[in-house]
């Protein structure tokens, strides 16, 4: 491609911090996590922030540290990647999926009221392309029901709804640092809250529940398990490299931005389409994951011809998200969810195109991607 979709970007910062670790005695339980982890509060103003393995076992985690389990219920949003509603699903609890604010892709808070039941325990929100869902009002039903709320923050590193960072409205804030994410520490995430004792929990469990770290044994190797716990560590190899790209990332979400901003304008004379996220009000700050193209009803069975076509061209593209997750296999059999349920995320994920404008390219670029796109609006008569 020479245009892809995503591309990390590692330098030599990184690969020093690396190669630093790696000389070192310490690959594990080391002091660069917990480095990361301070430099990633400082990023989000978070008062405690815990690394783990990914962003998938940083929610199940958190689930499973509350105890939930058989009979409980959390509300998901269709519009979602599936670990959202897996991490639910692999406690024991049962996915409530909810629809989705079509102008957004953000969840329905008024389907979340509809949903709530004498079983529900949380509900899991998700900042659909990094732009913050309304929290105020989710809030509110949380309150008034008792509720936990998780924030699925997988797109949303530099995200703020009212000068609060993603995150930092509900509960907890959960982060993933995948390699074609805002940033990255090749595979990893971050959970962020304001509750003390909630933090401490998910630490010592994330380690298998074992009542010592390694610089608290007084005789090395003696310690006892006094909780059921993961492996869901992150080691200090991954945190290095997210030490030195946390380091980047106010420059990477400016050039999103910037880029974002440049093909949104390059597409407005683009037929049949529209573009997600739309601005909003300065409340919203969006951290601009990618351009979403919301295909018109009249071409949305053109898309696999569209997105070949920019295949060819040298341009990726992608799918956020491939299908509404419960008319997914495992859930759409679980539970029996029609393929008529949940129209609007149906309406999102079968008409869109998601396009890059990640730091690895320029406004040169946006110009060519929306260049192409008008060629192939030719070639293929729309």
């Amino acid at each position: 491609m020479k245009i892809p979709f995503g591309k990390p970007l590692i330098g030599t910062e990184e690969i020093n911090a690396v190669t630093r670790v790696l000389e070192g005695p310490i690959l594990v339980h080391g002091p660069v996590a917990t480095e990361f982890e301070a430099a990633f509060a400082n990023f989000t103003s978070a008062p405690h922030a815990v690394s783990v393995s990914s962003c998938t076992a940083g929610m199940h985690l958190i689930y499973f540290a509350l105890g939930y389990g058989s009979g409980d219920e959390v509300i998901v949003p269709a519009q979602t990647h599936v670990a959202t509603a897996h991490a639910v699903e692999l406690t024991g609890a049962k996915a409530v999926f909810v629809d989705v604010d079509e102008q957004t892709g953000n969840i329905d808070i008024e389907s979340i009221k509809a949903a709530v039941t004498p079983r529900t325990r949380a509900i899991a929100i998700v900042h659909y392309l990094g732009v913050p869902v309304d929290m105020p009002p989710v809030l509110e039903i949380a309150r008034q029901n008792s509720l936990f709320v998780l924030e699925d923050c997988a797109l949303a590193p530099g995200t703020y709804l009212d000068g609060v960072h993603a995150g930092l409205h509900g509960d907890v804030g959960v982060f993933s640092f995948y390699p074609v994410k805002h940033f990255t520490t090749a595979e990893g995430g971050m959970i962020i809250t304001r509750h003390r004792d909630l933090a401490a929990k998910i630490n010592h469990l994330k380690a298998f529940g074992v009542d010592r770290t390694h610089g608290e044994r007084k005789i090395p190797g003696l310690y006892d398990a006094n909780a059921l716990g993961f492996n869901y560590r992150m080691s200090e190899i991954h945190a290095a490299i997210g030490v030195e790209q946390l380091k980047k990332l106010n420059g990477f979400l400016e050039r999103r931005q910037e880029n974002f901003e440049a093909l949104s304008q390059n597409l407005q004379h683009l037929d049949h389409i529209r573009v997600l996220p739309q601005p909003r009000d300065h409340r919203f700050q969006s951290s601009y994951y990618c351009l979403g193209l919301l295909l018109d009803e009249s071409i949305r069975s053109k898309r696999p011809e569209i997105m070949t076509a920019l295949g060819t061209k040298g341009v990726g593209s992608s799918i956020y998200y491939p299908q509404p997750v419960p008319r997914m296999t495992y859930y759409r059999e679980r539970y029996g969810y029609g393929v008529e349920d949940f129209k609007k995320a149906a309406l999102i994920s079968d008409g869109i195109i998601a396009l890059p404008v990640g730091p690895h390219l320029n406004k040169s670029d946006m110009w060519v991607i929306a260049n192409e796109l008008k060629s192939i609006w030719k070639e293929i008569n729309v």
